[in-house]
């Protein structure tokens, strides 16, 4: 039989219960959970305040503090991750960062807002589930990718925003091993925002990455610039250049909606490997997800995965768009019986095919909207070359 890695198996395990599992005695492992009645799991060292009545459930986050809600020296793996705050506006679950270190490192594998990376790409949180993330009602936080450690791990939330957390609860369960599978890969999530860029530059979902790992999933959310009217947005294909591409990726997509399963434009809905949890073409922008659970997408010297800044519209509304100086770069024209590659002909036949252009026509064409991106994978080593997380102005912008 062939042996499945267990880096896969550590994700599959997690995202199916498996009854022929579940009876089955593990060895060498320890349940703990961390939270403010017992920070590290400490063996019987739960709920001591108060007399052993409730507390300790929660603590404050002032504002430029930051609060460890996880420091172990000993191997073992994160199984889940529940989080709840009372102030879930945009601007704190902005401002609030998440970071995650492994095995003694200084510099963190994760280092994210922490509503990003609970996949709240725009606006409030809405309830959902999918195979690693949940919002039961739209309160609080779940997550339960396995982030194995051989070393330690140390979890910190800091509030860098200008106002205080009056409420933080937490529980991160794990439990401790010595025995861990000599393929293991250790987790990573970044955080990449773009709110202007040239026409024609693809959106960095994952900036490069070297090493040999696994590509998880992107949370990703969309402002669309309202210059734009009532286009859509979201013709950008998703690229993945891996081990090596240089101009040509070898994964290469057909569109945005296409991405997470669905079509012809992008409505609510949130399946387990695939969402869209905020639908909102005039005020509150796209927020949407896919997992690469069922599909593994495997790297063995480097990785970076984009999506074109690519929308699309009817032909006569596009070329008033072109005429009242709006920043866009019409690529493709496809009507009744004919497809017409614009960036392959001359200046001249190019705006000959767009004076033509009828309200038939749909015409695909660059523009510039606001994009933020969590990317998470797994990695051979618990570091990389990732550059920090932004500042909480350019998140909270």
């Amino acid at each position: 039989m062939k042996k499945i890695p267990s880096f896969c198996l550590l994700i599959l395990l997690s995202a199916t219960l498996q009854a022929q599992d579940l009876y089955r005695m593990p060895e060498d492992r320890q349940s703990r959970m961390s939270s403010f009645e017992n920070l590290n799991g400490a063996k019987g060292a739960g709920g001591q305040t108060n007399k052993r009545a409730k507390g300790s459930a929660a603590e404050s986050v002032r504002a430029g503090e930051t609060k460890v809600l996880l420091d172990v020296q000993e191997g073992g793996i994160i199984q889940r991750m529940w989080i709840t705050i009372d102030d879930r506006s945009a601007a704190m679950l902005r401002s609030l960062r998440l970071r995650m270190y492994w095995d003694g490192e200084t510099k963190p594998a994760v280092d994210v807002p922490l509503g990003d990376f609970f996949c709240v790409g725009v606006g409030k949180p809405v309830p959902f589930q999918s195979a690693v993330f949940s919002n039961p009602e739209g309160r609080s936080f779940n997550c339960y990718i396995p982030m194995p450690f051989r070393k330690g791990a140390r979890i910190t939330l800091t509030n860098e925003g200008k106002t205080n957390l009056a409420l933080l609860f937490f529980d991160i369960d794990f439990v401790s091993s010595r025995e861990l599978p000599a393929d293991m890969l250790y987790f990573h999530a970044c955080w990449n925002r773009r709110r202007t860029a040239e026409l024609g530059q693809d959106m960095e979902l994952l900036p490069k990455v070297k090493g040999r790992g696994r590509l998880l999933g992107v949370s990703v959310g969309v402002k669309p610039d309202s210059v734009y009217g009532a286009s859509w947005w979201g013709e950008g294909e998703v690229k993945m250049y891996m081990d090596g591409d240089g101009a040509y990726p070898t994964v290469n997509g057909t569109g945005a909606e296409d991405y997470i399963g669905t079509g012809w434009g992008e409505g609510k809905f949130y399946h387990q490997y695939q969402g869209c949890l905020v639908a909102d073409s005039k005020d509150g922008g796209y927020s949407f997800y896919r997992f690469h659970i069922p599909d593994e997408v495997v790297f063995y010297q480097d990785i970076k995965v984009t999506i074109q800044e690519l929308g699309g519209y009817f032909g006569p509304v596009v070329r008033d768009m072109v005429k009242r100086g709006v920043r866009l770069q019409p690529v493709t024209i496809a009507g009744p019986g004919h497809f017409i590659r614009l960036l392959d002909l001359a200046d001249t036949a190019r705006t000959a095919a767009m004076a033509a252009a009828t309200g038939q026509d749909w015409v695909n064409f660059y523009r510039i909207d606001d994009y933020a991106a969590t990317a998470y994978f797994y990695l051979d080593r618990p570091v990389s070359e990732l550059p920090a997380l932004a500042g909480v102005a350019e998140r909270v912008y």
